[in-house]
């Protein structure tokens, strides 16, 4: 099956792994209005195919990507000006949705795990839009800065919510009051990314990863567990967990994934899961209701 084109992204899926490659080398990936609705558009593809078990995103190039494209200089952040009528369609109201938040909370929504494999530098969004991927591994070489300080603006891409999640609120703070770029040994230490990788190893351990989810899981069980771990990263109590895993487990005990997992674990082969995201994912959320901007 042809895959689909991007203006500013790559994308293909071999084996039940899809990779987006963040495509504008020429300006370090920086991101624009239409990588933000490529980037929206590429998850609901990975979303709705059951043939995507894992997605890896990475960037071409020697940057993953440089942040917010500067192209039009100091009216880069400014929307009432001419570059913002792209963004047109994200305004409620009269506040224009940031592009980066839109970006980022379609991830959050992901049904599919998300592996970031970040291969260089990565500062403004291109650090933020990785905090909504569920594992980052990096390249050595890779660095990292929160500058929105530095260029007279504010965190964006909802990482105020997400940052403080995985490195804790005092390096966040650090982070982005000094906004000062760091390296990839920085990063590890603090629990931004998962490991380090050598330039050449960094896509094959990914892809080693994201081999281990979909050959030996079940694609419906990582979507529950997924949307488990996420939406209950901000729940009030621990029952709010409790009534969704005992909904999730009742559904899923009685499912063929279920017997599959546990006959192919008895005869020691490899398991074939018969469901489908597409058609078998259990409402685990009755009277769940998506946040709207206002």
């Amino acid at each position: 099956m042809s895959q689909p084109t991007f203006e500013t992204l790559l994308y293909a899926v071999e084996d039940g792994i899809a990779t987006i490659t963040l495509n504008r080398p020429e300006r370090m990936n920086a991101f624009t209005a239409r990588m933000m609705k490529d980037l929206i558009e590429v998850f609901d593809l990975t979303d709705a195919d059951d043939a995507v078990k894992v997605v890896i995103i990475t960037g071409a190039g020697r940057a993953f990507c440089a942040g917010a494209d500067l192209g039009a200089g100091g009216a880069t952040f400014d929307r009432t000006s001419p570059q913002a009528l792209e963004r047109e369609e994200g305004k409620v109201g009269d506040v224009y949705r940031d592009g980066g938040g839109r970006v980022t909370l379609r991830m959050y929504d992901s049904l599919k795990p998300i592996i970031g494999a970040i291969n260089g530098a990565a500062v403004g969004v291109g650090v933020t839009m990785q905090l909504p991927m569920d594992i980052r591994m990096a390249s050595t070489e890779a660095k990292f800065g929160f500058v929105f300080a530095r260029r007279g603006i504010n965190p964006e891409a909802a990482s105020s919510w997400f940052l403080s999640r995985l490195v804790g609120l005092q390096t966040a703070l650090e982070w982005c009051y000094t906004g000062r770029v760091f390296p990839a040994q920085e990063a590890l230490d603090k629990g931004l990314v998962r490991s380090l990788h050598a330039p050449d190893d960094l896509l094959p351990a990914a892809r080693a990863l994201a081999r281990e989810i979909a050959d030996n899981t079940a694609p419906v069980s990582i979507a529950l567990t997924r949307q488990l771990l996420w939406r209950m990263a901000g729940a009030a109590h621990p029952m709010e967990a409790h009534k969704a895993d005992s909904r999730a487990i009742q559904s899923r005990g009685a499912s063929g994934d279920a017997k599959e997992g546990v006959t192919s674990f008895l005869e020691k082969r490899a398991p074939v899961y018969p469901n489908r995201v597409s058609s078998d994912l259990p409402d685990i959320w009755p009277g769940w209701e998506e946040p709207e901007f206002r």
